[in-house]
């Protein structure tokens, strides 16, 4: 008896766990172990392979024609675009039998997504078109098609491989823990399931090529190539001297209307590009200075064309030059009447004190031998000291005088300037002999509006 009812005991509590739902608690985790396990069968499909782009297409080529009131029919299109290749369609997954009574749920093979469309080539640009004439009515003989090449077709998606299905979707699976008879000895019921495999996707299709643009007019009022324009250049004066220079300028203004200038049907962009103008002018250098040439045929100069139509000259910085410009007609002079390098103007040297008190004076030569044209304007700081400057470093001087020489004080023999400095309103006990001296001149050359500054220190002690 004591054996049957601890058998009776057991069926009831085994056959209790059919009617109420199993509680996750720490003691029953292992129910949880075992629904969250899964595994596949079967293979999943491989995806398809995307389409391959198409081929951009070439540009139609440009024409230049001189139109005379010939009939002509111009074929100037740009090309179509290749078709983009279609994607492959993804690959069916391999279904292989369901594995039965398993104590895991189970994942079938999902299909294969399909690849997707390859993208259009663009078209080709319709080639652009450049007409001379000079009776715009020509053009009414001309058909023209300039249109730019259709964009190519996309390719489509390739469609998504078949996926496998579940033959049995849930089973339950009685999962006992412990030994028969023990008093740990439990039982439960485990439910699992199937999942189906997912239908692979099909692929996108791919985008439309760009149409080609279509050809553009240029429209030239001459009879005679259109040579390039050149508003600028930068020549040495001997080629200036020799030959003179030519520089032009073509100019354009942007129109609309070039369909209806064309046979009817034509087809090309309707805005187009008119010479409106041809704008040329020359440049001469007429040398009438009594500098030797040589000296300055390798300077450049550089021209431009402005809008006004005058030519602008831009010297070198190391150029003094006197002129005039002369206009007439299409031709510009440029007429030289003196010309300095500026590094001859600030050749003043061999610095030289002579005299004494009233009759102290300075000697300066100009080594650049331009002092006929240039005009010069000196100032001085003239100081002192009772040191003798001439070995030694003296920090004792004090400044008698700081400002302009007058003009009537200065004398100017071919190329030697004498400054007069005993003359200045300085005492005539700061001029007399023995006295140690500092005088530093700023010479100031002035030529043809240019301008430059050279300065110049003398120490010594006076006799």
């Amino acid at each position: 008896m004591h054996v049957t009812n601890k058998f009776l005991l057991f069926t009831i509590f085994f056959a209790s766990s059919f009617v109420v739902p199993p509680v996750v608690t720490p003691n029953r985790c292992y129910d949880v172990v075992w629904s969250a396990d899964i595994k596949s069968f079967g293979a999943d499909g491989q995806n398809g392979q995307s389409g391959q782009a198409g081929r951009n297409n070439k540009n139609s080529d440009d024409l230049t024609l001189f139109a005379d009131g010939s009939p002509l029919i111009l074929d100037l299109t740009g090309l179509d675009g290749e078709k983009g290749k279609n994607g492959q369609d993804g690959k069916a997954a391999n279904c292989e039998s369901q594995p039965i009574d398993v104590s895991y749920n189970l994942q079938a093979p999902s299909g294969g997504n399909g690849g997707n469309g390859g993208n259009g080539g663009d078209g080709g640009n319709g080639g652009s078109l450049v007409i001379y004439t000079t009776n715009i009515t020509n053009l009414e003989q001309i058909h023209i098609n300039a249109a730019g090449g259709k964009g190519g077709q996309a390719g489509f998606g390739g469609k998504g491989g078949q996926a496998c299905q579940c033959s049995n979707s849930y089973w339950n699976l009685e999962i006992c823990t412990g030994n028969p008879g023990d008093s740990d000895y439990r039982c439960t019921t485990g439910e699992f399931h199937c999942q189906d495999g997912i239908q692979g996707s099909n692929g996108m299709t791919g985008l439309k090529g760009r149409n080609g643009v279509v050809g553009k007019l240029t429209l030239i009022n001459l009879d005679k190539p259109l040579k390039p324009d050149e508003p600028a250049a930068t020549v040495t004066m001997a080629t200036l001297k020799k030959k003179g220079y030519l520089l032009s300028k073509n100019k354009w203004e942007t129109r609309k209307g070039a369909i209806a200038l064309f046979s009817p049907g034509s087809i090309i962009d309707d805005q187009y590009l008119a010479l409106t103008e041809r704008i040329e002018r020359s440049f001469l250098l007429v040398w009438n200075a009594p500098q030797q040439f040589s000296k300055f045929a390798n300077q450049k100069i550089t021209l431009g064309l402005e809008d006004s139509q005058r030519i602008k000259i831009d010297l070198p910085d190391n150029l003094w030059i006197e002129a005039t410009t002369q206009q007439q007609n299409k031709l510009t002079q440029f007429i030289v009447y003196n010309a300095i390098r500026s590094e001859d103007a600030t050749q003043l040297g061999s610095a030289q004190l002579s005299g004494s008190k009233s009759n102290l004076q300075l000697t300066l030569i100009d080594k650049g031998q331009q002092s006929d044209l240039i005009s010069t304007k000196f100032k001085i700081i003239y100081k002192t000291t009772r040191s003798d400057a001439r070995f030694r470093s003296v920090s004792d001087y004090i400044t008698r005088y700081d400002g302009n020489i007058p003009e009537e004080l200065v004398t100017l023999d071919g190329n030697k300037f004498t400054l007069k400095i005993g003359k200045l309103p300085i005492k005539t006990n700061e001029l007399k002999s023995g006295l140690g001296v500092e005088i530093k001149i700023l010479a100031i050359r002035s030529f043809a509006g240019y301008s430059a500054k050279q300065s110049l220190t003398v120490k010594n002690v006076l006799k």
